[in-house]
């Protein structure tokens, strides 16, 4: 029921807007006078919608000053806020489909059926490239699955790891099916010029992508 009343609050347009502002500033935390200038609201109301986010679960906090600057309350900490690390899954009646993929998870690294896994991975990255057709940017095919694609001059990273808490539990085995599965999507979609590699972070997922190098083809 807790993660029920959490999900209910993003029906609220103004608040499920806030709360997608604070996720799409990706690693870094954002303060109150950001989001509402992103939602076109005053300050006063966009707070009010994020701490009731933050009462849920769905936010977290940190305080910190912020550069740049003035006037009065200027040297005070800053309440900024970001996408906090918990779940909220509902199923009506429950069930405990983690807990099956934990099983089963634990049941292939005891068989050593790793390779089996991998394979099975890449083999449904290919569909899921192909299917959105030969030259398609496999940025948004990797934001259409749930990765969160942030790109910069140098890579793109995953803001978000569908398989989180699996990977949590057993870091090499998901971490090295994401990378096929990943590794797939690039070739069903035909992307030579992109390459996937493993580069886990603190808030990411763990693969990468980059462009490969003209002379690298």
């Amino acid at each position: 029921m807790d993660d029920l009343e959490a999900l209910a609050l993003l029906t609220d347009p103004v608040r499920r807007s806030a709360y997608q502002a604070v996720v799409d500033a990706g690693a870094e935390p954002v303060g109150r006078d950001e989001v509402a200038a992103a939602l076109g609201v005053g300050r006063t109301l966009a707070a009010f919608h994020l701490d009731k986010l933050v009462d849920a679960g769905l936010l977290e906090v940190s305080f910190a000053r912020r550069t740049g600057r003035s006037g009065p309350g200027a040297g005070r900490p800053a309440k900024l806020y970001r996408r906090a690390a918990g779940e909220h899954v509902v199923s009506v009646p429950p069930r405990a489909y983690l807990s099956a993929a934990e099983l089963l998870a634990e049941g292939v690294e005891r068989a050593g059926a790793d390779a089996a896994v991998y394979e099975v991975a890449r083999e449904h990255g290919r569909e899921v490239g192909a299917a959105a057709g030969a030259g398609a940017d496999p940025v948004e095919v990797l934001a259409s699955s749930g990765y969160e694609p942030e790109t910069d001059d140098a890579a793109v990273r995953l803001r978000n790891c569908p398989f989180h808490q699996l990977a949590t539990r057993f870091p090499p085995l998901v971490c090295g099916m994401n990378l096929a599965l990943v590794e797939g999507v690039l070739e069903g979609a035909a992307a030579a010029q992109w390459r996937a590699r493993l580069d886990p972070g603190p808030g990411y997922c763990c693969v990468t992508l980059s462009k490969n190098k003209i002379n690298d083809l």
